[in-house]
């Protein structure tokens, strides 16, 4: 009898899978050979490039243009005759764009100290399983600030590396699952000009970041910096903040309430001034739209 090459490779094929089913998922794995298992990226980790004041370890694809706008009003404890902060009004507006998937940057500017501020952010390891497995997301994010309100004594030297701040964090984050979320942020801010002996110019600090998801287009957010003591005068505290995501198509909404007056790294890290328990509180919101501006012709391998 004439067997064709067709049939013994059907037969083969048939009696693999039967032998197979019976077999433990890694024995399946090590069958089919690390060359065809793929890598499975985690995704959405957060839901926007901010925690809300922190940056996320999210950033904005190649090609993508990030516009965004940063609102806080005044503190709640001004009280009525300022309808509990509503009166005044501190923002930050910026631009960020994806120049590849592992490389974001952006520039912006407050009318807090007016300053300018610069960022890059870059992603080392992405969270992933398959044929490798990396329990977490590892990104790279490094500043610059420059304060460009007038100084309060005219008379006194006025350098201008005197106006300029730095800022270096590690972004380490974990999906655990579809609601939970967590990112470790260790960092230091640099200050060329401190007013006081006793303050340092390096300010080593743990910031610590939290996402819940309650629903598709909703979660609730929250985060703490925690300074190294004796390295800040003693009327700064450190930032707490809570708040909620809100995603409407090609935008999303953050709503939060914080203590940090500053939108800038330097500013809410190493310049928060309110306090909780006093009321010290502002009530503000993050708005940001994409926009698609490039498509690559290839993307980077991770």
């Amino acid at each position: 009898m004439k067997i064709s090459l067709r049939s013994v490779l059907l037969f083969f094929a048939i009696g693999t899978s039967l032998y197979t089913v019976a077999q433990p998922e890694e024995d399946l794995l090590s069958l089919i050979g690390d060359s065809v298992v793929e890598r499975d990226f985690t995704s959405a980790t957060f839901k926007s490039t901010r925690v809300i004041n922190l940056h996320s370890n999210e950033q904005a694809a190649a090609g993508e243009m990030d516009f965004r706008i940063s609102h806080r009003f005044g503190f709640l404890n001004t009280g009525a005759y300022n309808l509990f902060g509503m009166d005044q009004a501190l923002m930050r507006f910026g631009f960020e764009y994806g120049i590849t998937d592992k490389l974001m940057a952006g520039i912006g500017r407050s009318n807090v100290n007016k300053a300018y501020d610069a960022f890059a952010k870059y992603k080392i390891i992405r969270q992933q399983t398959g044929k490798r497995n990396v329990p977490v997301s590892v990104s790279y994010f490094g500043s610059i600030v420059c304060n460009t309100i007038k100084w309060p004594d005219p008379g006194a030297p006025n350098f201008f590396t005197s106006r300029l701040f730095y800022t270096h964090q590690l972004l380490i984050a974990r999906k655990f699952n579809e609601q939970l979320s967590l990112l470790l942020a260790p960092g230091l801010v640099h200050r060329n000009w401190v007013e006081t002996f006793d303050e340092k110019n390096d300010v080593f600090n743990v910031g610590i970041g939290g996402r819940y998801r309650i629903t598709k287009r909703f979660a609730i957010n929250g985060e703490y910096i925690y300074n190294l003591p004796n390295q800040l005068a003693s009327q700064y505290a450190n930032s707490f903040s809570l708040g909620c995501d809100i995603e409407t198509g090609g935008h999303v909404f953050q709503l939060h309430l914080t203590n940090s007056t500053s939108m800038t790294e330097p500013g809410f890290i190493t310049e928060s001034v309110g306090k909780w328990s006093k009321g010290g509180i502002h009530f503000g919101f993050n708005v940001s739209r994409i926009f698609n501006v490039h498509t690559p012709k290839k993307k980077i391998e991770e």
